[in-house]
């Protein structure tokens, strides 16, 4: 075992010492040692519950006959960071979040790893550290929040944020959304649609990385405290057998959760995660990876915020094992953290309620929910979430109007000085330029408040997961590198094609050559870990990893 590193033989009597100091007794010496990496604390609402999963886990790896050991790990709220600075600090946390737990794994020889966590980058910096470290692991996430309720109808933070912009058009008052905004968000666990949080967690269960039916289970469910209590078995056979993370996060089983994603119409961000999660893996992944899965699987669940249902309703309807169920002729028989294989927990499940998990003959999208858009605008790529673009804007050209930032966007927006058919441009919010690559469920959903139908947004930041419209992001290469994206100037034509994948810049070569002569990127005055971050990202396409 690893652990007799730290405790095996006369030598490390002083490291015993300190163990016996914790009660780690004669008999726990002899049995694998076990770190619980928890994103527990009291700012996020889908982590406040976690330190009860990490009990249940606690049970489960002693029952199981290994000795867990807990430590924290920090977790961003993005609805709470969204909006203003404290969203540039958001995608640079994954990082820090693989490295604390390299740190405390490598440091303390654990022999195994649970990673409880919930939110929209503590997921994936926990699979990234996983990867890493490649000892046998477990992902825990914590689950879904229920459903908001008001007048008949369920809501979701997103009723929220486009409350806003029916504020601002005058279609609701204020004292309407302050009572909305008490209905909306009940209680413990991540935001209740298909969001990011969400699809990273039917992202790892896809893959292999979690127990089945995980996914899907509500935060406040006792399903997940028995799960939970599952986990922490499920870790000691992991270390007995020594399987580890890369026997489970192939080319495949990327794959395999690639094409979840599509059936379910997930969030954009999971393009950006599951690259860099590819990348700690040493698996070749592309963004042409992402486009051609997505011509082969259809789009079979109509799930927030482009459609009615929430987690809770997929939960009901059989989760993300029901999902592998309609989509069993698609998938690589890969292994999993249960023991079983994907097929057989595919066949072993039951969908039921064929109205949330259609099937495949009958899809909501012949093709999968997201598509990689390339030309002379994202010469190396753009992510936009087509499931939640109506089709009468699949194919687009208008006029660009462009703004360097969120906010400056952001204030045109609610000064109405938008128009029907404007493609909206804002740069200088990619991983390099913002820095940090800030999510922007502001804006878009101020103009879903307005009642816009035909205005395209583009940007080099990020689109929240609860994003609906024609939203394109992750521009690369992003404008403060001199990217396409920085020689726009107002009013250039812009066009989009959904059906073809394109995204194009309708000025001609010559003059964007002149203008590259003249351009000079804005400077920023960075300090602390915005700093740092933005010497050592790389683009978008590549994962916004640091090098």
């Amino acid at each position: 075992m690893r652990s007799d590193e730290i405790k095996s033989g006369y030598q490390r009597a002083p490291n015993r010492s300190l163990l016996r100091s914790l009660g780690v007794t004669d008999g726990e010496m002899e049995l694998p040692f076990i770190g619980i990496a928890n994103a527990y604390n009291t700012i996020v609402p889908g982590h406040v519950h976690l330190r009860q999963l990490a009990e249940k886990v606690r049970e489960g790896i002693a029952a199981g006959g290994g000795v867990p050991f807990e430590f924290g790990v920090i977790g961003i709220c993005d609805g709470i960071a969204m909006g203003h600075e404290g969203m540039r600090y958001s995608l640079p946390s994954r990082e820090n979040i693989a490295d604390s737990i390299e740190l405390m794994v490598e440091a303390h020889r654990f022999d195994g790893l649970v990673c409880i966590g919930t939110c929209d980058k503590i997921v994936p910096g926990m699979l990234m550290a996983a990867a890493r470290c490649n000892i046998p692991s477990v992902v825990l996430t914590g689950g879904p929040m229920l459903s908001g309720f008001q007048d008949g109808k369920d809501l979701s933070l997103i009723d929220i944020f486009e409350g806003v912009g029916k504020v601002a058009a005058g279609a609701m008052k204020e004292p309407e959304l302050c009572e909305l905004e008490s209905c909306a968000m009940p209680g413990c666990g991540s935001c209740q649609g298909l969001y990011t949080a969400n699809t990273m967690a039917c992202m790892t269960e896809a893959m292999g990385m979690s127990l089945p039916g995980c996914a899907a289970i509500p935060a406040v469910d006792a399903g997940k405290l028995r799960i939970a209590r599952e986990t922490g078995e499920s870790i000691i056979r992991l270390v007995k057998k020594q399987v580890r993370p890369r026997d489970i996060i192939t080319k495949k089983s990327l794959q395999n959760a690639i094409r979840v994603d599509m059936a379910l119409g997930g969030s954009t961000n999971t393009v950006l995660h599951l690259m860099a999660i590819a990348g700690e893996a040493e698996v070749p992944l592309s963004l042409e990876d992402f486009n051609t899965l997505a011509e082969t699987v259809p789009h079979i669940c109509h799930m927030q915020p482009s459609g009615p249902h929430s987690m809770q309703t997929l939960y009901r309807a059989g989760g993300i094992p029901a999902v592998l169920k309609r989509l069993e002729k698609y998938l690589d028989d890969c292994p999993t953290v249960s023991g079983k294989k994907i097929l057989q927990i595919a066949k072993n499940a039951m969908v039921k309620n064929e109205d949330i998990i259609r099937p495949t003959h009958d899809p909501i999208n012949s093709a999968g929910g997201l598509k990689i858009l390339f030309g002379s605008l994202a010469p190396d790529g753009a992510v936009v979430k087509c499931a939640a673009v109506p089709k009468k804007m699949w194919k687009h050209t208008g006029p660009a109007r462009v703004f360097d930032g969120e906010q400056s966007a952001m204030k045109a927006i609610l000064a109405r000085e938008i128009n029907e058919g404007d493609v909206i441009i804002i740069r200088y919010e990619g991983p390099r330029g913002a820095p940090g690559m800030p999510e922007m469920l502001s804006p878009t959903s101020a103009l879903m408040g307005f009642g816009y139908t035909s205005v395209v947004l583009v940007t080099d930041g990020r689109f929240s997961g609860g994003t609906r419209g024609p939203c394109i992001g992750h521009v690369s290469p992003e404008a403060a590198i001199g990217g396409p994206i920085a020689l726009i100037m107002e009013n250039d034509r812009i066009e989009i094609d959904l059906f073809e994948k394109k995204i194009d810049i309708l000025v001609d070569e010559k003059i964007l050559s002149l203008r590259k002569k003249t351009w000079k990127p804005i400077k920023k005055s960075l300090s602390g870990v915005l700093a740092r971050y933005a010497k050592t990202v790389e683009q978008a396409n590549l994962g916004a990893v640091q090098k």
